[in-house]
């Protein structure tokens, strides 16, 4: 694996997303941790995973270079279904998936983050979905499971100021679990995890299968329309000069349109 790093312990598999210097969830990201959960799926020694990010951030979004490598509509509403088909295999996966997010978990990372089971966060972590600061729409379900997780009201705020929280504001939202200090952050996820992997694993899968049904029914109609509009605010004029003011770090001058 180039972009992840696997390792196993007391019956925990800690995988860590290596792709300097913000993890981005670009596709040879996504592929590789696809492939890294078919692995830890079929291995009975793994009870419970550890998602982190090394360096600076958990992920701070997705690869904006990779985007200006995308010619059309079809083919950018085809990168967010491949994210969403991932991301919807995580929040389905039958072993407990523990984000333990440290800098930043934004945009793609955030989306990441929200597929998992349970999120740990440091005190100054920001956490957001700035996509329309790019004029575009978040495209790993993000539009579906964010105010799944904080309300409707808060979710619709964070979208439409592309503000991020702290990590300590993210716990109050109900967007994530626990709040630590950086150097607790680790230690106190792996404690969690190893305390969940004492649990038989037969039981742990009965209660994430139960969970699931608490899943709102319009879900997977959102998902879908996410990906169709995904790929429409890509092709639009401001979706085009959003990306490049990005690469070229300026402001976007949108023209509604």
């Amino acid at each position: 694996m180039e972009f992840i790093k696997l390792s196993k312990e007391n019956r925990v598999a800690h995988v860590t997303l290596n792709r300097p210097p913000a993890n981005a969830v670009a596709s040879d990201v996504l592929r590789e941790l696809s492939e890294i959960l078919g692995e830890i799926e079929q291995d009975p020694e793994s009870k419970v995973i550890l998602l982190s990010g090394e360096g600076r951030f958990f992920s701070a979004g997705a690869d904006i270079k990779e985007f200006t490598t995308v010619d059309s509509e079809e083919g950018f509403a085809d990168l967010g279904g491949f994210g969403q088909q991932l991301f919807d295999k995580m929040e389905a996966f039958p072993k407990p998936i523990i984000a333990a997010i440290h800098g930043a978990a934004l945009g793609g990372g955030l989306e990441l983050a929200m597929a998992c089971h349970i999120r740990l966060v440091t005190e100054s972590a920001k956490l957001g979905l700035p996509e329309l600061q790019l004029g575009l729409v978040p495209g790993f379900a993000g539009t579906q499971r964010l105010p799944a997780l904080v309300g409707k009201a808060k979710a619709t705020e964070m979208l439409l100021t592309s503000d991020p929280i702290s990590g300590s504001e993210a716990v109050s939202a109900g967007l994530a679990n626990q709040v630590y200090s950086e150097d607790e952050l680790l230690p106190k996820a792996k404690e969690l995890a190893e305390k969940i992997a004492l649990k038989s694993a037969v039981a742990i899968n009965y209660a994430l299968k139960l969970l699931t049904y608490s899943k709102s029914a319009h879900f997977d109609e959102g998902v879908r329309k996410e990906r169709e509009y995904f790929g429409k605010a890509f092709a639009s004029h401001d979706g085009q000069e959003g990306i490049r003011a990005f690469i070229e770090k300026r402001k976007p001058d949108f023209k509604d349109k």
